[in-house]
């Protein structure tokens, strides 16, 4: 059984177009990589913050796509990615991990998108405490009942599942899947809304662009606050069919209506041939551009921390000390 996007006309890329693109352009030199340039800006954790019981809904980014998010008593980590020093033996990680494994608190739930070794690596899986809960897409799991965790929920698109006072729905994407050359879309791929009694937000995962942002703001209306990829778009004839661009997750955010976009899938590894830091440059000029009315750019430091207001009006950033990359704000 192999999974294909919600549209039809979304087949992904081919075997082909992968080998092309990984293989015969680099060989050919039509592939000219940007030089790396200077990864996100670090800060200290504040670990009182992060060990706090009831300190109010929360979202720490660790770096890449992985973050702890926090709210009336879970704790929620999405996307775990702790190598210090590469992934997937040929990918150098830039922006160390803002938190390690051991500084974590009780985590209650593990949330992994796809299979992709930038989203689920399993030396970091390894590191985690075996009594948490986790969620990941239909035929995913028996990578972690394999490694005797506790309880593993498999969800397909749009389904959900009641942690507690916590409810977690994996959301569509159109992306795709692989860890070898013999499962390329063996396992589902997809985002997640997670809602708390305090706030609600959205974890895209990896996605080019399609219809399911707008499709997520109309199921969840109120979103608090939308993690949404900016890096992976070069070369576009190949990217596109995977990732967003920085224009494009601007406008997936005004589609899904959350109140802050907390960018994320930049400056950490140098996984497609822009620099680093041209992502969050592209999306604070076309933020500065367009100035969304009401909405909230938070751009955050890895390490750094978001206290999201129940209200959604003013969030409140906290880290050990002060960000060397500050908020940006609209309206």
């Amino acid at each position: 059984m192999r999974f294909r996007n919600l549209d039809p006309r979304h087949r992904g890329p081919t075997r082909w177009q992968v080998f092309q693109w990984a293989v015969v352009d680099r060989v050919l030199g039509r592939r000219k990589p940007a030089p790396p340039g200077l990864p996100a800006s670090s800060v200290a954790v504040d670990h009182a913050l992060i060990q706090a019981h009831n300190a109010g809904p929360r979202v720490t980014w660790i770096g890449h796509s992985s973050v702890l998010f926090q709210s009336d008593g879970h704790n929620v980590l999405l996307e775990p990615v702790f190598a210090e020093q590469r992934i997937a033996w040929f990918y150098p990680r830039y922006a160390p991990p803002g938190l390690r494994p051991d500084e974590l608190p009780p985590i209650d739930a593990i949330l992994i998108s796809h299979s992709h070794p930038d989203h689920l690596d399993l030396r970091s899986i390894e590191a985690l405490s075996r009594e948490a809960t986790v969620v990941v897409p239909r035929r995913l799991g028996k990578l972690f009942t394999r490694r005797q965790f506790a309880r593993v929920i498999e969800l397909d698109w749009w389904e959900a599942t009641q942690l507690g006072g916590m409810r977690i729905t994996l959301t569509p994407a159109r992306h795709w899947s692989c860890r070898s050359p013999w499962d390329r879309n063996r396992t589902l791929w997809g985002g997640y809304v997670v809602e708390t009694p305090s706030v609600s937000i959205y974890h895209v995962g990896d996605s080019a662009w399609c219809d399911v942002f707008a499709e997520v703001g109309r199921r969840f209306p109120g979103l608090s606050a939308a993690l949404v990829p900016i890096g992976g778009y070069e070369p576009a004839w190949f990217m596109s069919q995977n990732h967003i661009n920085p224009e494009e997750a601007g406008r997936a955010f005004l589609d899904c209506g959350a109140r802050t976009l907390i960018p994320v899938h930049w400056g950490t590894f140098q996984l497609t041939d822009e620099s680093l830091p041209e992502p969050i440059e592209l999306l604070e000029a076309w933020w500065q551009t367009y100035s969304p009315a009401q909405r909230r750019l938070a751009r955050l430091a890895v390490g750094e921390t978001l206290l999201l207001n129940t209200a959604d009006a003013d969030p409140q950033r906290r880290s050990g000390e002060p960000a060397r990359n500050q908020a940006r704000s609209a309206g």
